[in-house]
């Protein structure tokens, strides 16, 4: 009997999952959840009190996994700035694939997606800042190690670059992922001194009397 009804709260997790990408936030209705998975309406309460409820639990089993593929990301990548742009690129490689993105726009702090679902502010936040926090710490070492003075502080920044990209793929029309995810991570790594820029001051810093 345990059994069975951990395979149908994880079926039910699955279809919330689909519903979510298929059509966002409004699309994850309960009569939804039902035709999806064959349940009774009123078995699908048996798991699930409420909306908020379901999006609080998919919040839950999601977000460490995708914090997991973040990290190992980042462990693989060589220097500093590698795992910068790992821990950019990947948090966007998730908010982009079909399966996520709905559940990533949430987790990025879309309050008004999550006033959509009814989710109550003191535990559904609590949780996505906890998040949030967890993959801010992931970076706090390799920004010191680039030597920001303030890593947490830098971290935050850093961490508002993604949340502005994932709200970008989010849009009725987005940019292509790749060139997003690139422009993502160039961001992050220089700033708003693109290409032209830098090698304008590589050139100014050539000529004589140009600075050392």
């Amino acid at each position: 009997m345990a059994e069975h009804r951990r395979m149908q709260r994880g079926a039910l997790l699955d279809a919330a999952r689909a519903l979510l990408a298929e059509g966002g936030v409004e699309a994850m209705t309960f009569p939804a959840l039902a035709r999806r998975t064959g349940l009774a309406r009123s078995s699908v309460y048996e798991y699930f009190p409420s909306r908020a409820a379901l999006v609080e639990e998919l919040c839950a089993v999601d977000l460490p996994l995708w914090a997991a593929e973040i990290e190992a990301a980042m462990t693989v990548a060589g220097s500093p700035r590698d795992k910068i742009a790992a821990y950019v690129g990947r948090q966007l490689a998730l908010a982009t694939d079909s399966h996520h993105r709905a559940l990533m726009a949430l987790a990025a702090g879309d309050r008004e997606a999550a006033a959509a679902a009814g989710l109550p502010p003191d535990a559904a936040w609590e949780r996505i800042r906890a998040a949030h926090a967890g993959l801010m710490d992931m970076v706090v070492a390799v920004l010191a190690d680039l030597g920001h003075a303030e890593p947490r502080v830098t971290a935050a920044l850093l961490q508002g670059v993604v949340d502005a990209a994932v709200h970008c793929a989010a849009s009725p029309s987005p940019p292509p992922v790749d060139r997003l995810t690139a422009d993502a991570v160039r961001f992050a790594l220089d700033g708003v001194a693109g290409p032209l820029l830098r090698q304008q001051d590589t050139l100014d810093g050539q000529q004589p009397g140009g600075p050392a």
